[in-house]
């Protein structure tokens, strides 16, 4: 059984390689981990954003090693999000991408689907955070639509730049 489960990852990931290796450059490498002070930085963005379209989601940020470094649950978030948060963070660091990429692959059908035997996440709402070229982290957000998830998300890291 473990031994089909790293046979579905190896053949994932080369599907995943090569349907993503011509649309994108090489993704950043890994660097230092988020601090608080940059998680706080980017919750803020984040809450400002949810809380701005009234939306009750759940906000998670990991940093560079998958850790979790903050989790935020807004007013009315309904508590399956909690993990579907954290999973869409912890997919984006441990994949050096925007969920949104593996989201538009399965939705192609075909060998894609093969992306739902990782163990990843493919919903849309997860997003590295990439400071001077390298990802210290990631945030994940769900309560939302996936297309909302991502805008909160987008929210919070862009909120790191200001």
């Amino acid at each position: 059984m473990k031994m089909k489960r790293v046979f579905a990852f190896v053949i994932g990931l080369v599907a995943l390689t090569a349907a993503t290796a011509s649309a994108q450059a090489p993704p950043p490498e890994y660097g230092p981990p988020v601090t608080y002070e940059q998680a706080k930085k980017i919750m803020a963005g984040a809450e400002a954003e949810a809380t701005k379209n009234k939306w009750p989601v759940v906000i998670t940020i990991l940093d560079s090693g998958g850790q979790t470094v903050m989790v935020h649950r807004l007013d009315n978030a309904q508590w399956g999000s909690v993990n579907i948060a954290t999973e869409k963070a912890r997919s984006a660091v441990a994949t050096r991408r925007e969920t949104k990429v593996f989201q538009d692959l399965v939705a192609q059908g075909g060998a894609n689907l093969r992306l739902l035997t990782l163990g990843y996440s493919v919903l849309e709402g997860g997003v590295p955070i990439i400071v001077g070229g390298k990802i210290i982290g990631a945030v994940g957000v769900s309560g939302v639509t996936s297309q909302q998830d991502a805008q909160i998300a987008k929210a919070g890291v862009d909120a790191l730049g200001k």
